[in-house]
Order: structure tokens, then sequence, then C-alpha cells
């Protein structure tokens, strides 16, 4: 066998092309890896977002039912909503405190109210001013899907 100069030049060359070659790769595979973990953030982050808008959802639907939502549940949704202070800008978390307060104050206009039927009211009572506030309330309630939706729809529209 006759040694071939060429070959042997030609294999240094590829041997020495191999490393950065292998280099090249395992950059490629970490930016990957990488461009994989960002997107699976901002599927987590969505996921949680979502589920704030449906308690807020579930919580509209719950006081329309019968419009006297109880204080256990209301606690429930303070509860179920709570980590959306980290997970929206200010705005969402007004919101979710309003939705919180208007449903205490019909909670409350609830067990305050008296009709012919109850025991006498106590003392201070106004009839007018529990009514009104109970039909506030129940009107609010009834107007809040659309603008919950307006009010999510920015951090969970998923077309863009």
């Amino acid at each position: 066998m006759t040694n071939h100069p060429h070959i042997a030049l030609a294999l240094q060359i590829l041997q020495a092309l191999l490393t950065p070659l292998i280099a090249s790769i395992a950059v490629y595979i970490a930016w990957q890896q990488w461009q994989a973990n960002k997107l699976k953030l901002v599927l987590d982050r969505y996921d949680r977002r979502l589920r704030v808008y449906e308690n807020v959802v579930a919580l509209l639907l719950l006081v329309q039912r019968d419009f006297k939502p109880q204080i256990m549940e209301l606690q429930k949704f303070r509860r179920d909503t709570a980590e959306a202070d980290f997970l929206f800008e200010p705005e969402i978390s007004t919101y979710l405190d309003e939705i919180l307060k208007r449903g205490v104050a019909l909670w409350s206009a609830n067990n305050e109210y008296r009709d012919f039927n109850q025991p006498a009211p106590p003392p201070g009572y106004d009839h007018q001013k529990v009514v009104t506030t109970m039909h506030e309330e129940a009107v609010w309630f009834t107007n809040q899907f659309g603008v919950a939706k307006q009010k999510f729809k920015k951090y969970l529209y998923v077309s863009r």
C-alpha cells in the first residue's frame, strides 16, 4: 500500500472540522431547549391566568343563580384568585377586589332584608336602602360577563 498524503491531509482537516461541528450542534440543541422552556413558561402563565378568569365566571354564575351569594363562596373566590396579583397588571386585582366587595355588599343586604313575613326589623333598619342595594348589586353582577371578558381578553388572547 502506498501512502497517500492527500488522504491523510483530508482526514486531518475532517477531524479538525468535527469538533466545531459537534460544538455547533450542542449550541443548537441548547438553544432549542431554551426556546422550549420559554414557551412552557408562557403556556403555564396562560393556564394560571385562564384559571383566574374561570373563577370569575364561576362566581358570576353562582351569584346570578339567586343573587344570594354566601360568605363561604366569596371567601373561596378570594382564595382561588389570590395569585392574580402576580399574574396580571393591577387593573385585574382591582376588578377582583370590586367583585368581592360587591358580593359582600349583596350578601350583607340579603342578610339585613326583612319582609312582612319576617320578625320585626332591627332598630335603624332602612328597607328602601337595603332593597336599593340588593337591586344595584344584582344589576351590576348581571352586566359583568361582558366586562370580565373585555378585562381579561388582552391577557388570554392567543391568536397573536
